[in-house]
């Protein structure tokens, strides 16, 4: 395996309904964006990888008509669709083409029109017998876990309201961000209506219209195009399909995530995640998600959660700024949101991130999902 890096990152403005697009067409956005950021052109494009959880819309194989909105006529194409961490399994797919010298440069795409399809349906049509009475699409799921998670580990309302808050503030600094707000309240989290007991509607990620596209590039052709790479130095995808009713302590466990993280921690020397991470973009779903997160990823021990998001240690300024890009909790078309993930993490080494630049971010972690049964982790970093 030879190296490989990101060398430009692009996104669309996310919103609620993009009506003014069709798919192929928000595709382009960020598929212009990325190309623009790497200043080439899509000539240089050798392949294309493209994202989608094509259930959540309604249709099959998007692929075979939005592919063109990709630059991708009469070159290779590739589709993934992973659940919740397509974006991240299509960044690595992307980043193994290139790292394996199969192709030079590769542009990976993910996407996602929610307002044209009917996201809880898809996800309620699970096993009649054994997932659909427990389940009932994300909300379901996320309560039972969350429920367990509180009265395990102590973690309090007022604790996941704060991510919330946090979330709205950071995406108040970005441009593409679908929910932002920087004068958004713990109370304001806490008297929002209840979606699933513990879950309240400021608590829950929303259903976002659109994309966003990383450029990634062997190190020779990195070299010659950029001047700061953002270097993926390790990624790791774990994922395995239980029945939800045979999982036991699901939000306490995530021995997926748990053991993708272990992994590019220890090809890339990181003992002491909280200290040796600059920056990280995890994926987040849901509020209490990003605390459990917090001590799966190994930012600190079990039951410690709580205490990071109150001494600040999580915001932009405090030791290690978590989605300062306002995370899932503020954008979240599904498709795309893992590429989103990346590509924050991306540009943050990048120093092209703008309003919620972090300074001097060197080493960043991007995730992806993580409940239940799929994560993938990545480990950015501006070296090779």
């Amino acid at each position: 395996m030879r190296p490989a890096a990101i060398i430009g990152t692009g996104q669309t403005d996310h919103g609620r309904c993009r009506d003014d697009v069709s798919q192929p067409e928000l595709i382009r956005e960020a598929a212009n964006r990325a190309l623009a950021d790497a200043d080439i052109s899509p000539a240089d494009v050798d392949a294309v990888v493209l994202a989608n959880m094509e259930m959540f819309e309604g249709r099959a194989l998007p692929e075979l008509w939005v592919g063109e909105g990709a630059f991708a006529n009469r070159k290779p194409c590739l589709k993934v669709a992973t659940g919740g961490t397509s974006g991240t399994s299509s960044c690595i797919a992307g980043f193994h083409q290139a790292a394996s010298g199969l192709f030079d440069v590769v542009l990976v795409i993910g996407f996602e029109k929610h307002s044209e399809g009917h996201t809880q349906t898809g996800m309620a049509l699970t096993d009649p017998f054994w997932d659909r009475g427990v389940a009932s699409g994300a909300l379901g799921n996320f309560a039972l876990s969350i429920s367990q998670y509180m009265a395990e580990r102590g973690v309090t309302r007022e604790q996941a309201a704060r991510v919330a808050v946090k979330s709205r503030r950071n995406a108040a600094m970005n441009p593409h961000a679908h929910l932002k707000d920087a004068n958004a309240t713990i109370e304001d989290v806490m008297s929002s209506r209840v979606l699933a007991h513990p879950v309240r509607l400021m608590d829950m990620c929303p259903q976002s219209d659109g994309a966003a596209a990383i450029v990634i590039a062997s190190a020779e052709h990195a070299a010659k195009l950029c001047s700061r790479p953002a270097w993926i130095k390790a990624a790791a995808t774990r994922h395995e399909q239980p029945y939800i009713g045979d999982i036991d302590r699901r939000l306490l466990t995530m021995r997926t995530l748990r053991d993708a993280a272990q992994s590019v921690y220890a090809r890339t020397g990181i003992r002491e995640p909280l200290k040796q991470l600059d920056v990280a973009e995890i994926y987040e779903p849901v509020t209490y998600a990003e605390l459990a997160w917090y001590e799966v990823l190994g930012f600190c021990a079990e039951g410690e959660a709580g205490r990071l998001i109150e001494d600040g240690i999580t915001e932009m300024g405090g030791e290690l700024p978590v989605n300062p890009s306002g995370g899932v909790l503020c954008a979240n078309p599904v498709g795309a949101t893992g590429v989103i993930r990346v590509a924050e993490a991306a540009a943050q080494i990048l120093r092209r991130a703008g309003a919620h630049q972090i300074d001097g971010a060197r080493t960043a972690l991007a995730t992806g999902y993580g409940v239940y049964a799929w994560a993938d982790a990545l480990i950015l970093g501006s070296t090779p």
